[in-house]
């Protein structure tokens, strides 16, 4: 299977703060129709940017969608950003998914609603309500419904596990579609913050998570809150020397999921730091290694 060899640049993209460069020019209309589209499937090599998912409180909601060549009803991949939740964009991740696409996947970025405009749980209601809106086009976009992963980094891979793990009895399923399941059935979770009951180092990172997230959402937007025996498979990747999110927060999903009988992986970066590199190139594995453990690990279980 290809490697995903873009990984690196999205990593750091999704992790560190970024001045995004424009979304690629929308290749068809961008609204999502309201009937399926009539066979043959328009969609080939096409990439949608700006598509509504949802409209959320009277905002309109947008991700790209790219789709390979040929093929399907094929698996989906869906990109959440990162940013601290505060800033990001789905645009950011258009090198990743012109390679998901040449792997046979229908790739999915999103964007969702940031701190300070909104506070939790707005910012996991825009995602669950997006996994619902691709199960509600299945047949229109020519999409696998019951192959949906997603994938984040730092605060997009909080958002990733506790998408993964949570059920609708946790409040969030928001907005259209609901008759539409936003479970998941694999999540890769980069440097995630999973358990916001421990206090964190970085003083900054501890504060904003006490303004956008509040003090009486600290148990429930923790992902290791809500980990049960059906939670899909996860990959958690983490740096041993974080200095933005420790690896402790890896460590206690994975041992929340194995103690559950989760199907999970903890890939711990030697000398890796928030973005899973060391600036003297020690970290390991490298990030060439790190894509080819990603891209075995969604054949496992999405193909």
């Amino acid at each position: 299977m290809q490697r995903i060899r873009s990984f690196s640049l999205i990593v750091m993209l999704a992790i560190l703060p970024i001045s995004c460069s424009p979304a690629p020019t929308p290749a068809v209309e961008p609204e999502i129709a309201a009937n399926p589209t009539p066979l043959p499937f328009g969609f080939y090599g096409a990439t949608i940017t700006d598509a509504t998912y949802c409209t959320m409180d009277g905002e309109p909601q947008k991700m790209d969608i790219y789709f390979p060549d040929a093929g399907g009803p094929w698996p989906v991949l869906v990109y959440i950003h990162g940013g601290s939740w505060m800033t990001g964009d789905k645009g950011e991740a258009a090198g990743l998914g012109n390679n998901m696409i040449a792997q046979g996947y229908v790739f999915v970025s999103l964007n969702y609603r940031l701190y300070p405009d909104v506070r939790f749980p707005k910012m996991i209601e825009d995602v669950k309500c997006a996994i619902r809106s691709l199960r509600a086009h299945a047949e229109q976009f020519n999409l696998d419904p019951n192959r949906i992963a997603a994938i984040g980094a730092s605060a997009g891979g909080h958002l990733v596990a506790l998408l993964g793990a949570s059920d609708p009895s946790a409040g969030w399923e928001a907005g259209e579609y609901l008759d539409q399941s936003s479970r998941v059935q694999a999540v890769i979770a980069m440097a995630p913050a999973t358990d916001f009951s421990k206090k964190f180092t970085n003083a900054d990172i501890q504060t904003l998570v006490l303004v956008a997230f509040g003090s009486k959402n600290i148990p429930a937007a923790s992902p290791v809150s809500h980990v049960t025996p059906d939670d899909p498979p996860f990959l958690l990747i983490h740096g041993n020397r974080d200095p933005v999110l420790p690896m402790e927060q890896s460590q206690l999903m994975y041992d929340a999921l194995n103690k559950a009988g989760v199907p999970a992986q903890l890939l711990v970066v030697e000398n890796g730091d928030h973005s899973l590199t060391a600036p003297d190139g020690s970290a390991q594995p490298t990030i060439e290694e790190i894509d080819q453990i990603i891209s075995d690990f969604l054949a496992k279980y999405l193909r």
